[in-house]
């Protein structure tokens, strides 16, 4: 249980296993790196968890990649009840109600993306520049995203994805650029940019 409550409040990010053991103290005697890997491994095989891997296959650059999986449960309602929150508790606290929508929108992505044999990754280097997350299929072709649940972040999610695109030497530019957001209309923005309502994905 110390486990998974470490998980929950670490969901959709790049939790490393040390991050991980540390965290557990919050709520349980020390437990070793060892067991906590047996841990994950009986959840992921039971299928309670799912990894988003690094994605690397297309880029090429200096900077040194992050290789360390983003975390997320199947299905994100588990970290709500894992840790006993509320709506009260999940409106005082945005910063965590974001990293759940976003393991909500990987949840769909994934199941979308498998239909067509794609996987859903994500990127970071060491210059902390991101895209989370991207679609890449056995073909290479690839769509990047960001998730913003307020429209005040479109403008920089639009210029953070383009810039990627530019000033990343990637082999293969990608089919698309794309916000998903919780509420809201679908439509593509004057750079191009789609912004998708969650409602409209898989329509």
């Amino acid at each position: 249980m110390a486990l998974l409550k470490s998980f929950a409040r670490n969901i959709s990010t790049a939790a490393s296993i040390q991050t991980l053991t540390n965290d557990t103290k919050q709520d349980s005697d020390a437990i070793s790196r060892i067991t906590i890997n047996e841990y994950l491994d009986t959840l992921e095989r039971m299928m309670l968890i799912e990894n988003q891997h690094a994605w690397n296959t297309s880029i090429r650059l200096s900077a040194e990649l992050r290789k360390t999986p983003k975390r997320h449960f199947a299905d994100p309602s588990m970290a709500v009840s894992i840790l006993g929150l509320d709506k009260e508790a999940l409106l005082n606290d945005p910063n965590y109600l974001g990293f759940l929508f976003e393991s909500l929108v990987v949840h769909d992505l994934r199941v979308y993306a498998q239909d067509c044999a794609a996987q859903v990754y994500h990127y970071r280097d060491s210059k902390n520049d991101e895209i989370e997350p991207l679609i890449q299929n056995r073909a290479e072709n690839w769509a990047a995203f960001e998730i913003k649940l307020g429209s005040n972040a479109f403008d920089v999610a639009a210029e953070n994805l383009i810039k990627i695109t530019i000033t990343k030497n990637i082999s293969k530019k990608p089919q698309s650029l794309n916000i998903i957001t919780g509420t809201g209309l679908t439509y593509i923005r004057h750079d191009g940019v789609n912004v998708i309502s969650i409602s409209s994905l898989g329509i």
